[in-house]
């Protein structure tokens, strides 16, 4: 699951990375608002976690324009102030929940689980790349109808992968989506991630296709073109 964590504190900003990806999220950063509304127009997330005071452009009018332009991905506001007030605010301009700061990773945690799981019952999405199907709701994947055993990681570069299909995916992208206890996955490791899903994608009709010097593309094959 990909979020997106919008926090200009970078001490707690990198500590949050850290922890979700301990749980298997995959956790890209941003620290300042413009940024933040970059990339929710850009990119597809599973869950927003929006601070409210940002520079360049504030939560608000991140959390505002998400909406006008119709996308109903979970955003759930992290901020300091705690009032009745803001917290009726966020939620009646298109907010799904509200932590206020400071907060129990373990009270986060649990409510992110809750807003990804109502996600899924709404949304469930099926993608499917030749007999390559992901499944949205338990990120599981079958291949030619059959489930496709993977490792966490591998299962992570193959999420990102085929949420992108047909799109360009770099090396940079990938490492940042992986769970790790440091701060970044070394190339090697994705080419090695990498070379294990296309020994188990061989001979179904998905391909990944390396691009060099931009990244990988995950395709159909089409067999006898």
């Amino acid at each position: 699951m990909r979020i997106l964590l919008v926090e200009d504190n970078k001490v707690l900003a990198d500590w949050l990375s850290r922890t979700l990806r301990k749980q298997q999220y995959a956790v890209e950063c941003v620290e300042d608002g413009e940024a933040a509304d970059f990339m929710l127009r850009t990119e597809q997330y599973d869950l927003v976690l929006l601070d409210l005071a940002l520079p360049k452009l504030g939560g608000h009018e991140v959390l505002r324009r998400l909406r006008e332009r119709g996308n109903a991905t979970p955003v759930l506001v992290l901020t300091a102030d705690n009032s009745t007030r803001t917290r009726v605010t966020e939620l009646d301009h298109g907010a799904d929940d509200y932590v206020a700061k400071p907060f129990e990773v373990e009270e986060l945690e649990a409510r992110i689980r809750v807003l990804l799981r109502r996600s899924a019952h709404v949304s469930n999405p099926q993608i499917a790349c030749g007999d390559l199907v992901y499944l949205g709701g338990s990120r599981e994947f079958t291949l030619g109808g059959k489930p496709l055993v993977l490792t966490p990681r591998e299962r992570t570069v193959l999420e990102v992968l085929i949420l992108k299909v047909g799109a360009t995916v770099s090396k940079a992208m990938l490492g940042q989506s992986l769970p790790s206890l440091d701060d970044g996955v070394s190339a090697d490791a994705i080419e090695i991630y990498v070379h294990r899903l296309r020994k188990k994608l061989e001979g179904s009709d998905a391909t990944i296709v390396t691009l060099r010097g931009l990244g990988y593309l995950l395709r159909p094959v089409h067999h006898g073109a």
